[in-house]
């Protein structure tokens, strides 16, 4: 199942790309972060009251809480770069650089994570690597 949620995530993400490089024209870009900001928190706290989910919120230690406040933190940067970088670059370039942070994420899961490094993974990485030079190049 995960994967099905993978493969709608990279639907969406490549769709979040094009879409913002249309509504970014003329506006400027940390405005459109902050408008399109404003749609995803108003849509997951629909999905989590849908759900029922709210009353979780007691539980959530401070550890999660201070992690989860940091992916925020990371998230928000990184919307506010890739916004910029989409605006005055072209997407067809702009694209590839940021998803680079594959093989950035792959790297820091092996280090912080401590997650199983493979041969396939090692392949991988060097693959997307050489794919995302020779299509910024």
């Amino acid at each position: 199942m995960w994967v099905i949620y993978a493969l709608l995530s990279a639907l969406f993400a490549a769709l979040t790309s094009i879409l913002a490089k249309i509504g970014i024209q003329d506006i400027n870009s940390n405005l459109a972060v902050a408008i399109r900001t404003i749609v995803v928190l108003v849509m997951a706290w629909l999905i989590v009251f849908t759900t029922g989910k709210q009353q979780e919120i007691v539980n959530i230690s401070s550890r999660n809480l201070i992690f989860l406040i940091l992916s925020g933190i990371a998230t928000g940067l990184s919307w506010l770069f890739y916004y910029r970088a989409l605006q005055i670059g072209e997407a067809s370039k702009v694209i590839p650089i940021d998803k680079f942070s594959l093989v950035i994420g792959m790297v820091l899961a092996f280090i912080v994570l401590k997650e199983t490094i493979t041969i396939k993974t090692i392949i991988g990485g060097v693959l997307i690597t050489l794919g995302t030079f020779v299509l910024i190049f």
